[in-house]
């Protein structure tokens, strides 16, 4: 079994899908649909989607919850991170080894954590 889609959850379709265009500009996943509440994202294996929620309450990020991108190296990791900042999110933890993984965190601007290793 392997993981097949992530849907994050905004409240401001419009910068979120700024914010993971920029983002994804150097990797596999490219914008492959946008509608009036959904953007999705596809690459060979794995698609990403932003909406904003369907029962019209506001979305929120979950305490615990994390969504991990593996990005195939150390140098990717840290450019991600880097990007990330420069579009608004924030630091949950700076690139570096942890355990058998090199990764970073992050959280987007609706303040979803993201997970960068290699």
């Amino acid at each position: 079994m392997k993981m097949d889609y992530c849907v994050l959850g905004t409240n401001n379709i419009e910068a979120s899908i700024k914010f993971y265009d920029s983002l994804f500009e150097q990797t596999e996943l490219n914008q492959v649909l946008s509608t009036d509440r959904m953007t999705f994202w596809q690459g060979q294996d794995f698609a990403f989607a932003l909406a904003t929620p369907f029962n019209e309450e506001p979305a929120s990020n979950g305490n615990g919850t994390m969504i991990g991108f593996n990005v195939g190296s150390t140098e990717e990791v840290k450019r991600l991170y880097k990007k990330v900042l420069e579009l608004g999110g924030t630091c949950e933890g700076e690139p570096g080894q942890r355990g058998p993984k090199f990764s970073a965190y992050v959280r987007d601007l609706d303040k979803n954590k993201l997970v960068f290793s290699a």
